[in-house]
Parts: structure tokens; sequence; C-alpha cells
């Protein structure tokens, strides 16, 4: 995973809990729309309780009845503590706003999500997205705070639609989009050159597409989160589109929208909704956290998208394979006769073994001895298929290896993200390089838990380290990695993630293959007598 920044996921764990003062904020607007807290002292009680009373009702008209002053309290943390804390977890801040309005929900460490309902109206050329509103809407915010100017801008919000929020360098190449609230007057010209019916939601494929793991954690998962509500009734536009993203993700896409996704900066037509959110709600690394999702969905529930999204295509290559297959047979018994059947006859037994996939690496993080290993799984009693995907790799053919093995191993980096195609109950061993345990848990581990993965994690001694023979045996990269790795970010990648291979200690690793191995076989057994009941 080479642009994840293992250092700074413990800054953002912190950062999540740190917020502002509701209270704080509350007794200021009470202080600035009050006069009583400076007049004579006399009747000081009573002073005091017109006073409360006075500021009450300039607080329900126009903070709790408006949602443009809602996301003036929104744009201060509430995870945890202060205004939010008695709201229920499924009811997201912004979840219910009036026609006409924007709120904003800054409370996240990791995205900002606006919602914008109403006249909503994309202007590419000035990356902005209007909102038109009768003036009427506003009327009372405008008589008591002013908040409309010449050009009749009753709201601006600014918001990069990517969840790495907190991670300044990244977010810094991220488009930005202007949010504006106007009033609807004879001057505007009010024209839609497209008029949707069902919302938008926008989002940037910018910062670390093309990154597998990014992809699926920054980008795919949180539109999941933020748009399966909807249920396909829903139009993506995309900042910083990629044709190729499209295309490799079009089958994921299909099944989360019935519209074709709009390119924001190249498509300069007007487009209109009923409603946009603009930026996606992402819970934490690979998965999807049912307690803040409508119906309980989890990250199963994701993977339930995955099948529909490619099993017809792995159906359709099983299909051509097949075909092929029945060719080279028919081949090879016309010309050594009965043989063929007891070939096909050991082929199917082959088949009726656990199966396991290797993820094979090339370059950084290799398995040097992976022939070895493969020699040992087969003796166990695995069908053993080497998978060494490319870039330009089908995603459905790496679907169907994996949907259709029992356990996957692979070194710990980008590609263990693919363990989102295992079935829920299959077994996934990750071998974890020296400098990287933490994050090897925390970024595949503990997600692979969540899907109902049995997750084994393999930590290599020195001495299975291609390190072990470029430094002292006391030196810290061998000793005490931890300590190398709190030195930030650039060490972790240089020396354990660029600069590292794998030789495996097959004995060692042998326990870890016969658990596996074990497990698949009870569980085969399993379902075979609850079929045979």
């Amino acid at each position: 995973m080479a642009m994840v920044q293992y250092s700074r996921h413990h800054q953002l764990k912190k950062g999540e809990h740190q917020h502002a003062g509701e209270d704080d904020m509350l007794s200021l607007t009470c202080a600035a729309n009050s006069g009583y807290f400076k007049r004579s002292r006399p009747k000081l009680f009573s002073l005091l309780i017109l006073s409360l009373l006075s500021c009450c009702l300039i607080l329900g008209s126009h903070l709790l009845c408006s949602s443009s002053a809602l996301s003036l309290l929104y744009s201060f943390g509430v995870e945890g503590d202060g205004l939010a804390a008695n709201v229920k977890a499924k009811a997201s801040l912004c979840s219910s706003i009036s026609n006409g309005t924007i709120c904003c929900d800054r409370s996240s460490i990791r995205s900002d999500v606006c919602v914008m309902k109403g006249d909503v109206r994309t202007s590419s050329a000035s990356s902005s997205v209007y909102l038109y509103t009768s003036k009427s809407t506003h009327a009372m915010i405008k008589n008591v705070s002013s908040l409309v100017d010449k050009d009749e801008v009753l709201q601006h919000e600014k918001v990069k639609p990517y969840t790495r929020k907190w991670e300044t360098s990244v977010m810094d190449t991220i488009d930005e989009l202007d949010l504006i609230v106007k009033t609807k007057n004879n001057r505007n010209n009010h024209h839609c050159d497209v008029t949707h019916a069902v919302p938008a939601v926008f989002f940037s494929t910018g910062g670390y597409t093309g990154n597998v793991y990014h992809e699926f954690n920054d980008g795919l998962l949180p539109l999941f989160i933020t748009s399966q509500h909807f249920k396909k009734k829903v139009v993506f536009v995309i900042l910083e589109y990629h044709g190729w993203w499209i295309m490799k993700y079009g089958d994921i896409l299909s099944h989360l929208s019935d519209y074709p996704a709009i390119d924001f900066s190249g498509d300069k037509r007007t487009h209109c909704f009923p409603e946009a959110i603009v930026g996606l709600r992402i819970h934490d690394e690979l998965t999807v956290d049912p307690s803040l999702m409508h119906g309980n969905k989890s990250i199963v529930d994701f993977r339930n998208v995955l099948d529909l999204a490619y099993l017809p295509r792995v159906k359709s290559l099983l299909e051509e394979s097949g075909a092929q297959e029945k060719l080279k047979q028919k081949a090879h018994s016309s010309s050594s006769g009965s043989s063929s059947d007891i070939r096909g006859e050991g082929h199917g037994a082959t088949l009726k073994r656990p199966k396991l996939v290797i993820l094979s690496r090339n370059g950084s993080r290799a398995i040097t001895n992976e022939d070895l290993l493969v020699k040992m799984a087969e003796e166990i009693g695995f069908q053993v298929e080497v998978l060494r995907p490319e870039r330009t790799t089908e995603l459905a053919r790496i679907y169907g290896a994996l949907n259709s093995s029992e356990v996957m191993i692979g070194v710990h980096g980008a590609a263990m993200t693919h363990f989102l195609f295992m079935r829920p109950g299959s077994v996934f061993i990750q071998v974890i390089p020296l400098g990287t345990e933490w994050a090897a848990d925390a970024y595949y581990g503990e997600p692979a838990r969540k899907l109902g993965l049995k997750y084994i994690g393999y930590q290599i001694l020195p001495r299975e380290s291609s390190l072990y023979d470029k430094y002292d045996r006391n030196d810290p990269v061998l000793r005490d990695p931890q300590s190398v790795s709190n030195k930030g970010w650039q060490y972790t990648k240089s020396i354990y993630l660029d600069n590292q291979n794998v030789r495996l200690n097959l004995r060692r690793f042998q326990k870890r293959l016969l658990r596996a191995y074990i497990y698949t076989i009870a569980k085969k057994n399993r379902r075979s007598h609850l079929q045979s009941q």
C-alpha cells in the first residue's frame, strides 16, 4: 500500500475526538443578540430571565429552524460530545434539511459532506454548484444578519470532495467546489441544459486514485456508504474524472446508479438536480459500520454488490475456459485413446481439493521461495493457483479466482485489498514483513475479520527478511522496527516497503497452512453433512 500514511493514522484517530465547544458558541450568540447584560444591575434576575428568553427566541427562529445557520453549528466537531451526543447514530448531521438550504457536516476528520436541497445547478466553468431559492426563504436571516450582498449570495461554502481531509499534502491536489445559495430574480439566467429527476452525489477520483487500496477505501466504499440508500436512483458527478477508472469500476458503478456518471469539468452543460450531496462519508479502513447505515447495511452488503457486478462475467469466463478445455480433451482423446478418461477423472479429483490462491508480488516484498511454498501447499492437500495481477488485469478475473478459493496468501501491500473478493468464512493469511505489523492489522487484518474471514497474520522473523543481509544484527532496523517507523513515513517506505523481500521459513509457515487446511476441510465436511440431512 505504497501511498498509505501509516504514521498519520494515529493522528487521525486522535483528531477524531478533538472538538470545538458548542456551548461557547451558543453563549457568544446569546451575548451578541442581547443588550441586557450591559444594562443596570437592578432586577438583575428578571433581566437575566428576559435575556435568556430573547436568546432562545433568536436561536429558535434562526438557528434551530434554519439549515443555513445549522451548517455553522455542524462545522464544529460533534462526533462524540456536545450537540450531537444525544442524536441517534443513524440520524447523521444534515440528514434532514428544508428546501433552498445548504447544510455542511464538517465533524469528521476524514471528510466534509454538504447537502444541498432544492433548485441545484452546476457551473463547471466556475467550479461552482448553485442553489437558487426565493427571497422569502432567507428573509428572516437577511433582516437579522445582513448576509445578502449585492449579488444576492445568501450562503457560500467551500468543499473538497475527497476522503483524506486530514492529509494536507494530498488535499492540496484536490479540486475545490464553491457551493453557493443565491436568490432567484429576473436577472438570473435560470436555464437547464439537462434536468435530472434524481439527486446527485459529487466526489473526486483524484488524490491517490491509481492505487487499488485507495480506490476502494477512499472511493468505492464511501460511495456505497453515501449513495446506497438512494437505491440506484442517483447520478454520480465526478471531479478529476478518469476514463480508465470508469472502465475499471463500471460494473460496480452500474449497481450503485442507474445513470451514466458525469465528468464535472469536461461536461460544460448546466445540470439541474432536486438535491445534491457533495463529498463522501467514510467510516473506517475498508469497512462499513452498520450502526451508521440505514437498514444496518454492512461490509457484507458491499461485497454482495461485488457479486452482482462480477459473477455474470466470471460465469462467462468459466464457460469460455470450459469450452477450450473440452476442445483440448477432444484433441487429446483422438491421439491417445482412452487414457483421456483417466486424465479427466484425475482433473476432477484435483478440483475437489480446497483451493489456495497466492497473490504474487514482483519487486519489493516478493516471496523469494514462492516455488517451494507452492510445492509444500500442494503436498498438504491444496489445489494451488498463483495469481500475478497487473494494472491491466480484468478485475472479474481476480474476483473469479478469489471468490472460488478457500484460502488466500499474500504479502502486506495494496493488493491485499482483494480480500474483499473472498467469500465470508474463507481464510486470509497475510505475510507481515518487518516494520509493517501495525499497519498490516489496521488496514487489512481487522477489516478482513469484519467481513467474516478467518484471518491469520504471519509476522516474519528478521532471518526471513532480505534486510537481514543488509544490516548488523543489532541494528534497530532488525531489532526494533517500531522505533524506525516512528521516525516518519519516509523511513517506513524506503526501508520496509520499497527494499524488503521475504524468504519464508517453510517449516514455521507450514503450521499456518495446516491450520488453514484443517479449517477448510472441517467447513466442507459440515456443509456436506448439512446438505445430506
